[in-house]
């Protein structure tokens, strides 16, 4: 979204209780694995520019989903994002965290409306060739047709692709949206702010683990990682 957004600095009682909940969904996932081995995920990201003083940021935090995957069988990535006047790109699927950060370190953000639509309809066309075993949404506002949103995310979600929504600020209309996409697909939402950095990025790493090797490797990994993915172990039956 174009305009400024006033976001909080300190995380909350109430984001606590979130990552929890993020957590607790992320474990209660079954395994899934792709047919050559290799976890692939979709990574899409708002970048309007109202994103621009946390796009860097995030550069440096997903290419870490890669290392957190080593020795599960793989991670292949594709970068999806929208901006400007209807601009939404897709990179190729990408199997190293260099070729991820080169492509999302060329992209600059641009003032623009939320076009979570163009990229849930992606999500689906792809998946229709290759199965695709997690989808990644980071994002701060939403301005599109909620009910025309939730059919899409239905779709993506009978396909057995579920989505994680992370959010951040705290626009509560994007807050029920994120929500609502996440629950039709069987995924999970968590909000974040700058100040809880270390926390966003152990969870997308813990996203990408479960994408490369399910949740016997997403138990494995918190149970070494600590931190906020430890939460996950702490919390499976």
């Amino acid at each position: 979204m174009s305009g400024d957004k006033t976001k909080t600095n300190l995380p909350g009682q109430a984001e606590s209780a979130q990552v929890a909940e993020f957590i607790e969904k992320v474990a209660a996932m079954p395994t899934v694995r792709s047919a050559a081995g290799a976890g692939r995920l979709m990574f899409a990201m708002d970048a309007t520019a109202s994103r621009e003083p946390s796009w860097d940021q995030a550069c440096h935090l997903q290419a870490e989903m890669f290392g957190a995957t080593d020795g599960l069988g793989g991670l292949e990535v594709q970068l999806v994002f929208f901006r400007g006047y209807g601009e939404c790109k897709s990179s190729p699927w990408v199997s190293t965290s260099a070729e991820l950060v080169r492509r999302m370190t060329k992209v600059r953000c641009l003032g623009g409306r939320t076009q979570i639509g163009k990229v849930l309809r992606h999500a689906i066309r792809e998946v229709e060739r290759r199965r695709i075993n997690a989808f990644v949404f980071v994002g701060d506002s939403f301005e599109e047709d909620i009910d025309a949103i939730c059919e899409l995310a239905g779709e993506l979600g009978v396909r057995g692709v579920p989505a994680f929504l992370f959010q951040e600020g705290n626009d509560p209309v994007a807050a029920k949206a994120f929500r609502h996409i996440a629950k039709l697909t069987s995924g999970a939402y968590c909000s974040f702010n700058l100040s809880s950095a270390r926390q966003l990025r152990e969870l997308l790493s813990a996203v990408a683990v479960f994408a490369a090797g399910g949740r016997k490797a997403l138990e494995d990994y918190s149970s070494e990682a600590g931190g906020a993915a430890k939460q996950i172990t702490n919390q499976m039956p």
